[in-house]
């Protein structure tokens, strides 16, 4: 199983039946955490559970949607015991690049809902909890995205600024309790994330192509991951409100 930097904690995860979620879930587990693993995509909340069944470690699955305040707190009840050590909020959507011009009401709060208002909500429901241990580590995943304005649509953009702005206001609020909040913006990471990137609004992406050269490769997931659980652990206790980028110097 590796390193136990997580012996006896229990991580939340979302987003966890694929790319970077499904690979936080097994890297955290194969760690020694209990992962409450959450996704709306059953199948893939299967596999992940099989993957560190297999490796030896322990996870619960909740099929839910982080937009649902409902679902929010059944993925909260899930945990194991009354602690939660480590909240991860990796789930997410893009846009199709839309600019702002082509950009509907029903797609700005969709995507605002997923990247923005479901992380908060879960939040908001774990800090008691991790207040009330006097510890706890929250990791959300915004993105390159979140620092320009040169990589998507309007709605993500606009989300995954948002994103920062919550974890920056979590790190400040809470530290005297003992949580830290940080945030890890990923450049291109190979997931299926895809099914909301399809570009729909020709001459958007044609502009937004040109920042697209300054690419150099895109990351595994389990990169991210890795930075994902290094940030929730101990060893990171002076880390608090960063925000720290993954993406091979795009934004350098």
């Amino acid at each position: 199983m590796g390193e136990s930097r997580y012996e006896g904690r229990v991580a939340l995860v979302t987003g966890a039946g694929s790319g970077i979620g499904q690979a936080v879930a097994v890297r955290l587990a194969g760690e020694g955490a209990f992962v409450v693993a959450c996704d709306l995509d059953a199948d893939g909340l299967s596999a992940t559970q099989k993957a560190i069944a297999e490796a030896g470690g322990q996870a619960s699955t909740v099929v839910g949607d982080v937009c649902m305040p409902a679902d929010v707190e059944r993925m909260v009840a899930a945990r194991p015991g009354e602690r939660i050590d480590l909240l991860a909020n990796v789930a997410g959507v893009m846009d199709h690049f839309r600019p702002v011009t082509e950009l509907d009401d029903d797609m700005w709060h969709h995507v605002m809902a997923v990247n923005v208002t479901g992380p908060m909500r879960l939040c908001r429901a774990v800090l008691p909890l991790m207040r009330a241990a006097g510890r706890g580590a929250i990791v959300n995943v915004s993105s390159i995205g979140g620092l320009t304005g040169a990589v998507a649509g309007t709605a993500y953009v606009s989300s995954k600024h948002a994103l920062i702005g919550l974890t920056r206001s979590t790190a400040v609020l809470y530290a005297d309790d003992g949580v830290r909040s940080n945030v890890v913006c990923p450049g291109g990471v190979a997931t299926n994330i895809g099914r909301t990137a399809t570009p729909e609004v020709p001459w958007a992406f044609e502009r937004l192509q040109k920042s697209f050269a300054r690419t150099t490769r895109t990351a595994e997931p389990d990169e991210i991951a890795a930075l994902v659980a290094w940030l929730g652990s101990d060893e990171a206790v002076n880390v608090n409100g960063a925000v720290v980028t993954s993406d091979g110097g795009f934004t350098a």
